[in-house]
């Protein structure tokens, strides 16, 4: 039986995009009989967490590596790792994000839209490119139900959904004056930590402000239009093929920003510090052309097809076969 660990941490700062990505390399090594044990903290991503239980999978602070056939890191905090790993008898699996968590492995994936040049440093085989973006199964079912149609609504139904982190309450404030500034009617949920300054709506608008939590996916299945970060969490609407209106929070998110863009895969809003009147006019053109939003449904839901995982995990037993 191979042994797989994982090894990522979510917080407060971090958020819970790493975490989600560990999920869903549990549940598709589970499915194929391995023994999975995860290691590092859940703070802020205990909704996620859970799933961990659900597979029996173990949550550990601290696990040597000794005693595992491969290991996958998802951390932008660790440095070089593959001479140890590769010293207890184990494959090094490193996921990064650009530069952000690079370090020479035996498998790197990085699942950006457009991965840029990357220098040589002895790792092996580089896997790259949304095809390997790792998404929970329950990504995948809820793509098949809004594959099935939608119910419809009175009203534009809104997810505003920035990740775990409580420090961006102040830009989602942004966000919903900007949402409140199209005039437009709409429903929208907030799914924020923190407590944003929700503006008053005008006649035929609602904000309805809730913690991040498990009913997210069954949310988006509804949703016609998403607001998101350039994340982890931009990749799962374009598996479901939610329209979405990106925002840069951070540094690490702009060559996902910019991809994301130039491909077709989301509106612009600009960066988190700088939010203005365009703004309001891109989420106005979203809410009001039904063919802008099919034409990002359409491109996205072509990208990301939700297998990413698996194929990181065909690569990994071809590997072991060749040791």
């Amino acid at each position: 039986m191979t042994r797989l660990l994982l090894r990522a941490d979510a917080s407060p700062s971090i958020g819970a995009g790493h975490v989600s990505r560990m999920v869903a390399y549990a549940e598709r090594a589970v499915a194929r009989g391995w023994e999975v044990v995860f290691s590092g903290r859940v703070d802020n991503a205990e909704w996620l967490a859970g799933r961990f239980g659900e597979l029996a999978v173990p949550v550990l602070p601290s696990v040597p590596f000794a005693g595992f056939d491969a290991v996958v890191v998802d951390h932008y905090g660790l440095g070089e790792l593959r001479e140890e790993v590769n010293g207890a008898g184990a494959l090094l699996v490193s996921i990064e994000d650009d530069v952000f968590g690079r370090r020479e492995a035996d498998i790197v994936v990085d699942c950006a839209f457009e991965p840029g040049p990357r220098p040589g440093d002895g790792s092996g085989e580089l896997l790259r490119g949304p095809q390997y973006a790792p998404l929970r199964e329950a990504v995948s079912q809820a793509r098949e139900k809004r594959s099935q149609g939608r119910s419809d609504g009175e009203r534009p139904r809104i997810t505003v959904v920035l990740g775990g982190g409580a420090e961006w309450a102040e830009t989602v404030s942004a966000l919903l004056r900007a949402l409140r500034d199209t005039r437009l009617p709409f429903d929208a949920d907030v799914l924020v930590r923190g407590e944003p300054v929700v503006p008053e709506p005008l006649p035929g608008q609602g904000f309805r402000v809730t913690p991040p939590g498990p009913g997210l996916l069954d949310l988006l299945v509804d949703t016609d239009v998403a607001i998101s970060a350039a994340g982890v969490t931009l990749l799962e609407l374009c598996c479901l093929g939610v329209p979405t209106a990106v925002v840069r929070l951070v540094e690490n998110q702009d060559a996902g920003y910019r991809a994301a863009l130039g491909l077709g895969l989301a509106a612009g809003l600009g960066s988190a510090g700088a939010l203005d009147d365009r703004a309001t006019g891109t989420l106005e053109v979203l809410l009001t052309d039904s063919s802008v939003r099919n034409g990002l449904s359409a491109t996205s839901m072509a990208l990301v097809d939700g297998r990413g995982v698996d194929r990181v995990l065909d690569r990994v037993e071809r590997a072991k076969a060749g040791k």
